[in-house]
């Protein structure tokens, strides 16, 4: 892979919708526009951020742009309250909160009337029939309790290194087998002291080594999971960054010549799934991995053939914005045989 940009918060837009700004939508909101969801009872499309943090540029990650509103991605926690705001307070009753439902939905409709098409109008008074019937469903699909033990092991729940994120991958595995359309998950937060993400400016192999720690075990069995219960066929699992680091080392503060800095130029990402061959290597960089040389893959043509391995053709998927029909690979990106065949 290469990027177009080296600085986080633009390149994991890019990452995300294939433009370095925000206000374009994500793979995830085009997904549920243009596939729907399989589920009434849940979002077509959740987010599962990491426990310690958002990540750079925060819910712009999973905006829906210019798409209409109800294809943005909604959070889903895997550690403590999942979703915010969804039930009432303890104190009002059932019946009282029945009825609130219904006065606000007289009171939006009418507003709604009123004041004629409006998107983001609408797509709040769907969310509020969509949330009774979370009510039900979420509790069900986040209680992990009913795994088996070996499941636990598999994600290793068992283990204090791997639970965070092990809990987000059999999380992500529940909401697919309810049929959510596309489950985002993110492995590191924001930016701070102390780092709590994969940017290993001051000590490379302490950095990736707690942080591939953190994941290695619960992707692999994201996938195992998914192989074992039929579900891997009709399943992408992609794994990425918004891009690399430099193969030569850069100093900073008092660590000198032991962190790596920020490279655009050539990294690596893994897919797995959608009936694709496996154990295969695509493109690769120069002899010191500093930049990709050959079969060099931008993030619109993985967004192609992501798409072309869902059954869309990229081209067609588009939407009316502001005097041209928008698209996710905006006027580039192409299928690569080679990459998916």
């Amino acid at each position: 892979m290469f990027a177009e940009t080296s600085n986080h918060t633009p390149a994991t837009f890019q990452e995300n919708t294939g433009f370095r700004l925000n206000g374009f939508p994500t793979f995830g909101a085009w997904m549920s526009y243009g596939m729907g969801s399989e589920t009434d009872e849940l979002p077509s499309y959740l987010v599962i951020p990491d426990t310690r943090g958002l990540p750079a540029g925060g819910s712009i990650n999973w905006s829906n742009g210019f798409l209409p509103a109800r294809h943005q991605g909604v959070i889903m926690r895997s550690k403590g309250k999942p979703v915010n705001d969804l039930f009432p307070p303890k104190n009002i009753s059932a019946i009282r909160d029945l009825e609130s439902r219904h006065l606000l939905n007289q009171i939006n409709r009418k507003h709604f009337n009123t004041r004629g098409t409006d998107d983001e109008l609408a797509a709040r008074i769907a969310s509020y029939g969509l949330a009774a019937k979370m009510q039900m469903a979420v509790p069900e699909v986040t209680d992990l309790t009913k795994e088996s033990e070996s499941t636990y092991q598999m994600y290793g729940l068992e283990n204090p290194e791997t639970m965070d994120f092990g809990r987000s991958c059999l999380l992500a595995r529940r909401l697919l087998e309810k049929g959510v359309r596309f489950v985002q998950l993110y492995s590191g937060g924001a930016f701070g002291s102390p780092r709590i993400n994969w940017d290993g400016h001051e000590n490379m192999k302490q950095n990736h080594g707690r942080e591939a720690g953190r994941a290695d075990k619960p992707l692999a069995g994201l996938i195992q999971d998914l192989r074992q219960r039929g579900m891997l066929d009709d399943t992408i699992v992609i794994c990425t960054s918004e891009f690399g680091r430099t193969p030569f080392t850069q100093s900073a503060s008092d660590k000198l010549g032991i962190g790596r800095d920020h490279n655009q130029n050539g990294f690596s990402i893994f897919m797995a799934g959608a009936k694709m061959p496996g154990g295969r290597t695509y493109g690769s960089t120069d002899e010191i991995g500093w930049q990709a040389t050959e079969q060099r893959t931008s993030w619109p043509d993985l967004h192609a053939n992501l798409l072309h391995l869902l059954g869309i053709d990229h081209q067609r998927l588009t939407y009316y914005h502001n005097g041209i029909q928008r698209r996710l690979t905006n006027v580039h990106g192409s299928v690569l045989p080679d990459l998916i065949g």
